[in-house]
């Protein structure tokens, strides 16, 4: 027998995480988005910044089945969805998760209960086993979000922590989940300079632990810092991609100046 027959053959490994081609998105007659073509890899911060009204919000919510595109494909791993059937849910099913600032956590309930809202773990009889929920929180605490010695514990509520933590808190839920793509709406949105640098190292663990991560920033200089590319928007359409290395934060300040000044 030809061996070349019998050997099973391994399946190629998935180039991006996802990949828009041709993504257009129409609200009545207004145009919010215009044939956007994009991908994220494995490994890597990808910025999405541009003015207000760019398109950046309507974007991630495209992109994670908040919105559904007028036209264009969406592909997964390689491959493609059926826009009709993708959602929210289905998003989290295929490990992308967002975090809205600090909005996705409940101020009154402690660190365990958040982690495990909507997915608790249960033992045979269908109860939530309290107790290896905040085992597994308490790993997390210390492991994936790094908050030793903060005095923070896993029946510590929301309220109790700050801006950064609620941050490191919501980033960390997702990468518990296996989150293979995270989206950061603004995450450092009315911070105080040490909670940025915080939350700013949070970000990078995303890279290092092997996942992707789109973030969106209006401050230039915290995407720059940890951005692997940062991609233009303007007016719904992808304008340009750059490498931080490319360009400084004050050139990219005047570049994104200009493109206001032209409209």
């Amino acid at each position: 027998m030809n061996e070349a027959w019998s050997t099973p053959v391994s399946p190629a490994p998935f180039v991006d995480i996802i990949r828009l081609e041709r993504v257009t998105k129409y609200f009545g007659a207004v145009r919010a988005l215009s044939n956007i073509d994009l991908s994220i890899g494995k490994n890597e911060i990808v910025g999405l910044i541009g003015d207000n009204g760019a398109g950046k919000s309507t974007l991630i919510k495209v992109m994670t089945g908040v919105l559904k595109p007028t036209a264009g494909r969406i592909f997964i791993r390689d491959s493609e969805l059926d826009l009709a059937d993708y959602s929210v849910r289905m998003a989290h099913e295929l490990s992308i998760e967002t975090v809205y600032q600090d909005k996705s956590l409940g101020e009154k309930q402690p660190l365990w209960r958040n982690f495990f809202v909507g997915r608790q773990i249960t033992d045979r009889f269908g109860f939530i086993d309290v107790k290896r929920e905040k085992a597994i929180a308490a790993e997390m605490l210390l492991k994936s979000i790094g908050l030793r010695g903060t005095g923070i514990t896993v029946d510590s509520t929301v309220k109790q922590l700050s801006g950064g933590e609620r941050q490191g808190i919501a980033i960390g839920r997702a990468m518990h989940f296996n989150a293979d793509l995270i989206v950061l709406d603004e995450p450092t949105v009315a911070l105080a300079v040490k909670e940025v640098r915080r939350v700013l190292d949070f970000v990078k663990r995303i890279r290092e632990s092997g996942r992707a991560c789109v973030y969106i920033e209006h401050n230039l200089a915290h995407v720059h810092e940890v951005a692997d590319r940062l991609i233009v928007l303007d007016r719904g359409e992808v304008v340009a991609e750059i490498r931080p290395a490319q360009m400084s934060v004050v050139d990219l300040t005047e570049y994104l100046i200009a493109l206001q000044e032209r409209r």
